[in-house]
């Protein structure tokens, strides 16, 4: 145990003092770390608890869901009637169902067998509890009611929870921000925390707007006067101008090409006027729908709709085949970078508010930063004089082993690019404990030894060697622990796990190998007859 070839000496110590050179660019500032090579510049990441940032607890509109939910129901059932020549009146939705009255008696029946066919199971065609999405059910006096079951309402606002999760955190990565949590809190909500961010009022703008995006035709049987007067046709609606004071558009319903179908979108210039714009490109589908819409409509206007609210509507000059165009109006550098955002990222399903809003100071950061510091001195120092005074030179063997462990920790934490929260530091300080208490087994098993009647080198190589298979043993289901907090914890905790799991991985390389090289380097050299702990 205590021979080691020249070979894993020197891939002990290399592999030691590349992961410490790792943990060396947080000791530099920011902007000159950013000169350094790309490969160079990893290092650790300040949580929201230690460097400051913006918190806000974001809620999904539920009604909204159950709204859009009642009315995808409604145009599935004028389609399903419609293809099998049923006739019905009063489609309608009341009381969360929605409601159509067959004509004749004699179509009842096919009709429920029809609309029956709308039922999904729950959570797709994997979904195993046997529930359907739709209630569908025979109201008598020819009427038939489709509803929601609860079970079905649940399973959808969950979906729209996790899409909306997936567009949020694409907003904030655009933003340029480093390592946001966001992650869903109770059944309609999500966190969201971005360290750094001390103004969250543009991000409240981004998270707050549904985005969603359409392309339709302007009406031009009837004027926007006439309109506000009352005399919309059916097929169209009045919506209003996105750059008040203009006035609003008679758009018609029929979305010829929607938000979802764009593939990419980038803020710019107009190389003619100079004025901001946002210039957009289509999926293949997306453009060829494009393209026949303005290929079949030039010379008429058509609206770009965001949010209800008509951005501009040009007029279409000639066919655009070509899959992308560009939006002007009356935009800023900074506005035309956000909507360029907002179409990137794509539409939420459902508007969300904001029910909670924090500002975390950097003064608040700091202060957090020092106490975590003076508990991992404090800790720190307790450990070094116990060591010392209970194993003497031995004891010097492990706070050195101990020194370069917390070094690999920030080194491992830094190329992983690792936010460090006020629990990380906690669970530095704990990887602290641990890596004593495995050099405590090894020592303590020496003492053992040297009782039972061995020389020096002996006891000491038989010390390592018994007390490998208990290090490994304890350390094994403390990584397992960090591993399920891990996998079941949220921010803090996660960040917790994360230095701790690490902490185990070096402290079992240090307390064992990289002690037992400084051990053994020490009996090659002094050739002991006694062993001084």
């Amino acid at each position: 145990m205590l021979y080691f070839t020249r070979w894993k000496v020197l891939a002990i110590v290399l592999t030691a003092l590349v992961v410490c050179l790792c943990a060396v660019p947080n000791f530099f500032p920011e902007a000159q770390v950013k000169s350094w090579p790309a490969w160079a510049q990893r290092r650790m990441v300040l949580g929201l608890d230690l460097q400051g940032g913006s918190y806000l607890l974001l809620e999904v509109d539920s009604n909204y869901v159950k709204k859009e939910r009642l009315e995808a129901i409604r145009d599935d059932v004028r389609r399903v009637l419609r293809e099998a020549k049923i006739v019905y009146t009063g489609l309608t939705t009341r009381n969360d169902a929605v409601e159509v009255r067959i004509s004749k008696d004699a179509d009842v029946a096919q009709a429920l067998s029809k609309l029956r066919d709308l039922a999904q199971p729950i959570g797709g065609l994997m979904g195993s509890s046997g529930q359907r999405d739709l209630d569908v059910a025979d109201a008598s006096g020819g009427v038939i009611r489709l509803s929601v079951p609860p079970a079905a309402t649940l399973d959808r606002l969950r979906k729209t929870i996790e899409q909306s999760i997936q567009i949020v955190e694409k907003r904030v990565n655009e933003l340029g921000t480093v390592e946001p949590l966001i992650q869903r809190q109770g059944t309609d909500r999500i966190l969201v925390q971005v360290p750094g961010l001390q103004d969250p009022t543009r991000l409240k703008e981004l998270l707050g707007k549904t985005a969603k995006m359409e392309f339709r035709m302007v009406d031009t049987t009837v004027s926007s006067d006439q309109a506000l007067q009352g005399a919309v046709p059916p097929d169209s609606e009045l919506l209003p101008s996105a750059s008040p004071p203009n006035p609003p558009t008679v758009v018609k319903k029929q979305v010829l090409v929607s938000g979802s179908e764009l593939s990419d979108a980038q803020p710019g210039f107009d190389q003619r006027t100079g004025e901001a714009i946002v210039s957009f490109k289509f999926n293949s589908a997306g453009a060829r729908k494009f393209a026949q819409a303005t290929s079949e409509n030039v010379g008429q206007p058509f609206a770009i709709v965001l949010d209800g609210k008509v951005l501009s509507a040009p007029v279409i000059r000639e066919p655009i085949t070509g899959g992308q165009g560009q939006i002007s109006g009356s935009f800023n550098v900074q506005s035309a970078n956000d909507l360029a955002i907002l179409m990137r990222a794509g539409a939420l399903p459902a508007p969300l508010t904001v029910v909670e809003e924090r500002t975390v100071g950097p003064g608040l950061g700091q202060d957090s930063i020092a106490k975590g510091e003076l508990a991992a001195y404090v800790g720190s120092i307790l450990v070094i004089v116990f060591m010392l005074i209970t194993y003497r030179l031995f004891g010097v063997f492990a706070n050195i082993a101990v020194a370069i462990n917390v070094a690999m920790i920030f080194g491992l934490l830094s190329l992983l690019n690792a936010t460090l929260t006020l629990p990380g530091i906690a669970g530095i300080v704990l990887t602290v404990g641990i890596a004593v208490d495995s050099n405590v087994l090894i020592y303590e098993r020496i003492r053992e030894e040297l009782r039972g009647g061995r020389n020096a080198i002996s006891a000491i190589d038989a010390g390592f060697k018994r007390a490998l298979a208990t290090i490994l043993d304890s350390n094994i289901t403390t990584f397992i622990a960090a591993a399920v907090l891990f996998y079941i914890g949220t921010g803090p905790v996660r960040g917790f796990a994360v230095t701790l799991g690490i902490g185990i991985i070096t402290t079992v390389f240090t307390a064992f190998t990289m002690t037992r090289l400084i051990v053994a380097g020490w009996v090659r050299w002094k050739r002991p007859q006694t062993v001084p702990i």
